[in-house]
């Protein structure tokens, strides 16, 4: 990849934060080896993870236990020719040896490729055939799925599995293989901070993927951010419900606990039913989740109370607090949370959210609001000013909001989020074009829209609403969808409803609403009629959908994010009628 002087240049200008040159690290660690060597050293005996498969018992691994099981995968590595920036791939549901193979691929100076095994054959090839993958981890559930793929591009799978398989011809057996490695390990002497780690293909709505490049500082010091703003520590207990092919998952999860000293609980997927269960039992602290999820839960509790009645999730009796007293709050990002679900969870369960936001081009989290704020001013941010509040800026990045030239807005203007700071990617790989637009200002550039509120400390407090790509123009004016969602989402009958831009020969574009209604309530004329009436008492008419469509799924992406342009053709037979 050829990057002009000016490009370079504003690439560089995107990693300082508040005056401090890219190179001047923040962590005391020259590679994440050496993050893993000091915590096996401190207390070896201490779990480090423990892993919740479906359908068999949990496995527990000591900080000792995982690393020696790490050293072994890095010297089976280094074997097989993986060398500093070598690319390997994992496929996988959440599993212990996929952290497992994270740790020693970063030990050996490769980087993971994270593959989402919920991807379509052709667009894993596109992402494995891009990122130059030449070896690849794979749970032997998806090895049907993508082995004509393995054998277009010449990759070498290693297979594990949780049962009985029969290892195919060219294939390697990951157990087999790593019981056959020395347990002691020492990286090459180039794999240092500026060493790539990972590469995540970033799930856009249109278009091929663009590969996200985080190198191993990225995520030592977004992870060193994270830690010191949730007060995380070596007596701390987090939980992971994300899948960890994405940075959420992988960073606030699984890295951060490891950074800190502290303990993570893997599950291989979400279920309502369990979550606040292992939250009891394991003394879980923090926990990280996406807004549907949260979603998930509150539906969860108003459709089965005979289930809650025998559970921890019951608000009254005070049962959830005496099994959650050691609990401390959720950690919600990466996808629309709005005013109406964090009052009805928190008001549900009695459980603290506190929403952040980040992307993979920041390695994960960039701001969170303060996890201390007393109950009137964490409920003021949260749910007084039509969105809930993202929150300030976290120590190894700065923010701000930039109208279309690149120009600093002030308080209350809004414009495009901007992130600058040690935590932001490298580039992205092999995408000239991207680069050039993402970094033209010499920040990151987002994407969203957002703005900002001074609290009375001074301190920036931004908010974020709307993707800029997803604006909704009709008629030359630009509609942030979100704020239809937090409209829509707020009727009694509604389960959960987006707001949706779609065609239209008259505006050019024309607002619509895609509704999930809750259970016992019948789609009728009559309801689409009251919908549009209820939303027109809320927002001005010109913001306010002219069609509703009922639908039994909104589509969404693995990090709970929504898909608008995915359910635009739901809405083409309105394309030539005028709305008022």
């Amino acid at each position: 990849m050829i990057l002009s002087e000016t490009t370079i240049q504003n690439i560089a200008n995107a990693h300082y934060v508040n005056g401090i040159l890219p190179h001047n690290y923040l962590v005391k660690y020259r590679n994440i080896f050496e993050l893993l060597q000091y915590r096996a050293h401190l207390h070896p005996e201490k779990n480090y993870i423990t892993f919740y498969p479906d359908g068999s018992e949990k496995k527990v691994l000591s900080y000792k236990n995982f690393v020696e099981m790490v050293y072994k995968t890095a010297n089976f590595l280094k074997a097989h020719g993986i060398n500093p920036g070598t690319r390997i791939a994992t496929i996988s549901h959440n599993h212990i040896n996929t952290v497992i193979q994270y740790f020693a691929a970063w030990c050996t100076g490769a980087t993971v490729v994270p593959i989402n095994v919920n991807e379509e054959p052709d667009r894993i090839e596109y992402i494995l055939q891009s990122s130059l993958t030449v070896l690849a981890f794979i749970n032997s559930e998806f090895y049907n799925k993508f082995s004509d793929v393995f054998s277009k591009l010449n990759i070498k799978p290693v297979i594990y599995s949780d049962s009985e398989f029969n290892i195919s011809k060219g294939c390697v057996d990951f157990i087999n293989e790593i019981n056959n490695q020395p347990p002691d390990f020492m990286p090459d002497d180039a794999v240092n901070q500026e060493t790539e780690a990972m590469i995540v293909y970033t799930s856009g709505t249109t278009g091929l993927p663009k590969g996200v490049v985080l190198t191993q500082y990225n995520l030592l010091i977004d992870s060193d951010g994270i830690s010191k703003w949730h007060k995380i520590t070596k007596e701390t207990v987090m939980m992971c419900v994300l899948p960890i092919h994405h940075v959420n998952g992988t960073v606030v999860t699984i890295l951060t606990p490891m950074y800190s000293g502290g303990s993570a609980i893997l599950n291989q997927k979400f279920h309502t039913d369990k979550f606040f269960k292992i939250l009891s039992d394991e003394k879980v602290n923090v926990v990280s989740v996406v807004p549907t999820l949260l979603q998930f839960l509150c539906h969860e509790f108003e459709l089965n109370k005979k289930f809650l009645k025998n559970s921890i999730t019951l608000r009254s009796g005070e049962n959830l607090k005496m099994k959650l007293n050691h609990f401390s709050h959720i950690i919600c990002g990466a996808g629309p949370l709005t005013c109406e679900l964090v009052q009805k969870f928190e008001n549900m369960f009695g459980l603290k959210i506190v929403h952040g936001y980040g992307l993979s081009e920041t390695t994960c989290y960039s701001c969170f609001i303060p996890i201390d704020l007393n109950a009137d001013y964490h409920n003021k941010w949260l749910l007084n000013h039509g969105f809930p509040s993202i929150g300030i800026a976290i120590e190894p990045n700065e923010m701000d909001i930039h109208n279309e030239s690149g120009e600093p807005q002030g308080e209350n203007i809004r414009g495009e989020i901007v992130v600058r700071g040690h935590n932001i990617m490298k580039y992205y790989d092999e995408n000239t074009e991207a680069n050039d637009k993402t970094f033209e200002f010499g920040w990151f550039r987002s994407g969203d829209e957002g703005f900002y509120l001074f609290d009375d400390k001074g301190r920036k407090y931004f908010f974020i609403t709307g993707r800029l790509k997803e604006l909704i123009i009709r008629g030359g004016i630009n509609i942030a969808p979100l704020e239809i969602d937090e409209v829509l989402n707020s009727m009694p009958d509604i389960k959960s409803a987006i707001a949706v831009g779609f065609e239209n020969d008259w505006y050019g574009e024309e607002v619509g609403a895609l509704v999930l209604l809750n259970e016992n309530i019948d789609e009728s004329d009559d309801l689409k009629n009251k919908i549009i009436q209820y939303c027109k008492s809320k927002l001005p008419s010109y913001k306010a959908p002219k069609v509703v469509v009922f639908s039994d799924a909104i589509p969404v992406t693995s990090t709970g994010k929504y898909q608008r342009n995915k359910v635009k053709y739901l809405f083409a037979e309105f394309k030539t009628q005028q709305y008022k």
